[in-house]
């Protein structure tokens, strides 16, 4: 190819390259925003809000205990990205069973977390405040779940195995999925339910809290997401094109003039 053909087409190139919109992946870690404990229990009088602790399972007394956790996705993640992956990383700190299913569901309305704080392991709750999440409220004493219990989706966005005390993950196509729909319906953004083995007793999980005095036991979500850089609008895309090649054609034509030297 001629050479001054070559340098023509490489300016082109790099307008091209500019023009284009380009995909930056980022990684954020997000600390829980509120958690709280489901005590099974008719009165709902019992919550643990500003607790250490949450629980899934089923107690020693074969109460059924299920957690609740959620997570600020839009003041982490900018509007319009594309979530990759997303995982959800607890710390198991205490258990009195072998290995038990844990279950990450998507809970559809929304509940509170109040000043309730339950005393030694927890596993009994604390008496209910204002606005605590309760085995039959939404928000202590005024607003109900529809059905006891809390209201979720009955499929698992994921599910882990817990068995001794240590750090597990919840992550996959699910959890992607519930973290992209919070970021695009912010008011969706309900957080999840988690469940564990509520068929016999003694099966309880104990995990810490994002109000736990270890920092680094807390709740994290670590969300890796794409956003899309913004294409140069036509008009300039179309001034740096006519300016690259016009500097170009400078250059072919002083390399002509030059003395001694071929094309």
């Amino acid at each position: 190819m001629h050479r001054s053909h070559r340098i023509l087409g490489s300016l082109s190139a790099i307008a091209i390259l500019f023009a284009a919109s380009t995909a930056s992946a980022t990684t954020v870690q997000l600390s829980a925003s509120k958690d709280n404990t489901l005590y099974q229990q008719a009165s709902g009088t019992l919550s643990n809000g500003a607790g250490s602790f949450f629980f899934a399972g089923n107690s020693g007394a074969n109460e059924i205990r299920r957690g609740l956790i959620a997570f600020d996705i839009a003041s982490a993640v900018p509007a319009g990205a594309t979530i990759n992956s997303a995982t959800l990383t607890l710390h198991m700190s205490q258990t009195t069973s072998g290995l038990q299913s844990v279950e990450l569901h998507r809970a559809s309305a929304s509940w509170g977390e109040g000043t309730s704080d339950a005393t030694g392991g927890e596993g009994g709750g604390a008496p209910s405040t204002t606005n605590d999440a309760t085995w039959i409220h939404r928000m202590f004493n005024t607003v109900f779940w529809a059905a006891a219990g809390g209201d979720y989706a009955p499929a698992a966005s994921a599910t882990q195995g817990v068995l001794d005390t240590t750090f597990y993950s919840w992550t996959g196509s699910g959890v992607v999925t519930d973290v992209q729909s919070w970021l695009d319906t912010p008011a969706n953004n309900f957080g999840w339910a988690l469940t564990g083995n509520e068929s016999i007793a003694s099966t309880a999980k104990r995990f810490d809290s994002r109000q736990n005095a270890i920092t680094t036991v807390r709740p994290v979500l670590t969300v890796n997401y794409s956003e899309r850089v913004p294409a140069a609008s036509p008009l300039a895309s179309a001034i740096l094109s006519i300016g690259l090649i016009a500097f170009g054609a400078a250059i072919v034509r002083r390399r002509r003039r030059s003395p001694g030297r071929r094309a």
